[in-house]
């Protein structure tokens, strides 16, 4: 997600300095439209699914509907919160909001990286023993 996303942010930053007119306008746009689509992707096949496994694999059973509830909320609230943002973002820099995604993207794999356990082959009771 985090190279797509730079390769959609180096392009707009490109397209600044390059006329409307040549090939590689064109190309430019070409290729912004198909960073979008790889990390529409990528975000489907990995990040995507991320809450709802966490949820699943993660959580005890006597509070799982609570904090899946809240989880629930979490994530789609962040959704929204992109999705109000992500006009005012690209009508100050298209390249600078690419640029911040790409960030975050970065920052989130650092994240899971570090802080979610690996559950593969592990019990419930393994996994909570882990955040203890």
């Amino acid at each position: 997600m985090a190279l797509s996303l730079l390769v959609v942010s180096i392009s707009f930053y490109l397209k600044e300095y390059i006329s409307p007119d040549s090939d590689l306008y064109a190309t430019l746009r070409l290729v912004s439209v198909a960073g979008v689509m790889v990390m529409v992707i990528a975000f489907s096949l990995g990040l995507g699914a991320m809450p709802w496994i966490i949820m699943s694999e993660i959580l005890p059973m006597n509070i799982k509907g609570l904090a899946g509830s809240f989880a629930t909320l979490a994530n789609w609230f962040f959704s929204w919160l992109v999705t109000l943002t992500t006009n005012l973002l690209l009508d100050w820099s298209s390249g600078g909001t690419f640029t911040i995604y790409t960030a975050v993207c970065v920052f989130t794999a650092g994240f899971v990286a570090i802080w979610v356990p690996e559950t593969k082959g592990k019990t419930l009771e393994e996994i909570q023993q882990f955040f203890r």
